[in-house]
């Protein structure tokens, strides 16, 4: 119901708001896969592949989720923003030091060609996995 009383100068922000999330859980998704992967092999590809990954679809979607995320809540008219927009904040705002500790330790572990960075990187997406989870039903169910 409320998707009809909706402004249309909300659609915009919205839908890429949502594309960036969408975006953000898929490439946290494959980049935890593929460290994972690391974890038992000692094939360069997958620490090169994990890092890249991060750079070219983690962290670019992570920035458009959050200026899509501002952009809308710009337009909106709250005396007090939602308890769904706390969750949102608290998920992108920390999340982003968690995803620059992944990149740094995907880095030392292509350098390194394995080892324990490959094993934080992948123990940090998987955290981070969770949390985007636990903020997608809190955007979604709006407890």
């Amino acid at each position: 119901m409320l998707a009809l009383v909706r402004p249309d100068a909300w659609n915009v922000p919205l839908f890429l708001h949502v594309l960036g999330a969408m975006l953000l859980v898929g490439t946290t998704a494959a980049t935890a896969a593929l460290a994972l992967a690391g974890w038992r092999s000692d094939r360069e590809w997958i620490f090169s592949a994990t890092l890249r990954t991060l750079l070219i679809g983690v962290l670019p979607a992570w920035l458009l989720t959050r200026a899509a995320a501002q952009w809308i809540l710009d337009k909106w008219n709250f005396d007090k923003d939602p308890g769904w927009v706390d969750v949102g904040f608290l998920a992108t705002e920390p999340g982003v030091l968690l995803l620059l500790l992944a990149t740094l330790f995907a880095w030392l572990a292509r350098r390194r060609k394995g080892g324990w960075p490959i094993k934080l990187t992948a123990v940090l997406m998987i955290v981070y996995a969770a949390v985007l989870a636990a903020a997608w039903w809190a955007m979604s169910a709006k407890p």
